[in-house]
């Protein structure tokens, strides 16, 4: 027989991997609650409200995000009842999504309603569907309690973005819209920001807890459930660690983000390099499902690595549609295999011709955060919609480093020394030649002057 002292290492060692995995597991929903946090911090922003953000301070929150155009989020929580949510007609894209960040429905351009406006009705789980509904109102079941919009405005500028939204209308069923205006806040203009990027050490398990406050166990996630209790983490409970439940959680926290991070900058999903001659890699796995179950199982690395880098999908994201939709590749190293170091210069030869009918941009990202590289310039991008110079053949060399390249200014994106990167370059309404992979990007080079 075991001796005791035997069995509580074992069942330490037991309890540390399950919390590893469970970890790994709640990476989805621990980003949606960030999110919800995120508006409740920066904005005051209550179940119903819309948060417009916009500009370098309030998009560097944002976990994989860019500043081309605002965003508009808002929370939900449908415990009590169903919303009626009156989506405006105009220039937007995006999708509502439930706490597992997988998509209810798309909204804005893309979506069905082709930006012309939409009347949905948000159910909650085991909430019957309301007789008294509103005229051509689309039903929308969500299997969690609690959902989140995750949009933006087609329109560079803020306020005609704004006032799309503000024709926005959000209520519960049964009451009219004339009850109230819908708020649509912006954040707060003083003080740190709170972050979308999931929490560090134990307060990641303190945010997993509020996120499956009042959310029930799907089948998929049983064993999970079984595995977390253990820990001191149950649903429908207070979460109150004992002395050793809360050191297993801490030091599972600490190897549970290492492996997401290097589930995320270093896939071993198959098929993610976009072309073999180069180190360019498709952001999305292009076999991902929004549902994320599939025949055989569900797609667990790929989820985790997903959404350890990004917070929100659309089916958009997905489309195989030549001239819809948009297109991500990512950057994580340099054309000699390595990582990206901010106090060195890199090259990226953009060559003419890319295949992209709206418009391509190139984004970087700080690896510790997920978010907008910071710097003191407040630039993170370059775009073919920006007057940036280009070489006899066409092509653009964009040059990312800590100082500006003489004759080259209007093409930088300043690194910070001392802070590894890495980078999107997104095709918007990418075209056949992406698609069948005939169209080429160069690896980002190093400079040695």
């Amino acid at each position: 027989m075991p001796t005791q002292d035997t069995v509580q290492r074992l069942y330490d060692s037991m309890d540390f991997q399950r919390a590893v995995q469970c970890y790994l597991w709640a990476i989805p929903i621990v980003g949606m609650e960030s999110a919800r946090q995120t508006l409740i911090d920066n904005a005051g922003a209550r179940s119903g409200d819309l948060v417009l953000v916009t500009g370098y301070r309030d998009v560097s929150v944002m976990m994989g995000s860019n500043v081309t155009t605002p965003y508009v989020f808002a929370h939900f929580d449908l415990t009590d009842r169903p919303l009626v949510f009156e989506y405006p007609k105009g220039a937007t894209a995006g999708s509502l999504i439930d706490w597992w960040d997988r998509p209810l429905t798309d909204v804005g351009a893309p979506a069905p309603d082709k930006g012309e406006g939409a009347v949905f009705v948000l159910v909650g789980p085991g909430q019957k569907v309301p007789d008294d509904l509103p005229a051509g109102a689309r039903v929308l079941r969500s299997r969690t309690q609690r959902a989140l919009l995750f949009t933006r405005g087609l329109d560079p500028d803020p306020e005609k973005v704004r006032a799309v939204f503000e024709t926005a209308k959000i209520y519960p069923v049964g009451q009219t819209p004339d009850g109230g205006r819908t708020r649509l806040l912006r954040f707060k203009a003083e003080g740190r920001l709170t972050s979308m990027e999931h929490p560090h050490g134990f307060a990641y398990w303190q945010r997993l807890a509020s996120a499956l406050k009042g959310e029930s166990v799907e089948d998929r996630d049983r064993f999970f459930a079984a595995m977390l209790q253990p820990l001191g983490l149950e649903f429908g409970k207070s979460f109150e660690p004992d002395a050793r439940q809360r050191k297993i959680l801490e030091k599972a926290a600490v190897v549970g983000e290492a492996t997401a991070k290097a589930g995320a900058f270093r896939k071993r999903v198959p098929d993610m390099r976009y072309r073999d001659d180069s180190h360019w890699e498709y952001l999305i796995p292009q076999s991902y499902s929004n549902e994320q179950d599939v025949p055989g199982g569900t797609m667990f690395e790929e989820r985790t690595a997903f959404f350890y880098e990004i917070t929100g999908t659309s089916a958009a994201v997905l489309s195989k549609e030549p001239g819809s939709g948009s297109a991500y590749l990512a950057a994580y190293y340099d054309k000699t295999g390595a990582a990206f170091d901010g106090g060195k210069t890199y090259r990226l030869r953009v060559p003419s011709g890319v295949p992209a009918k709206l418009f391509w941009s190139v984004t970087l990202y700080e690896t510790d955060t997920r978010g907008l590289i910071q710097n003191e310039q407040q630039i993170v991008d370059r775009t073919s919609r920006q007057d940036l110079k280009k070489n006899a053949d066409g092509s653009i060399d964009i040059v990312m480093g800590p100082k500006a390249p003489e004759g080259l200014e209007q093409n930088w994106i300043p690194t910070r020394p001392g802070k590894s990167w890495f980078t999107y370059f997104r095709l918007f309404g990418p075209l056949e030649p992406y698609f069948e992979r005939s169209w080429s990007l160069p690896d980002i080079e190093p400079q040695t002057s």
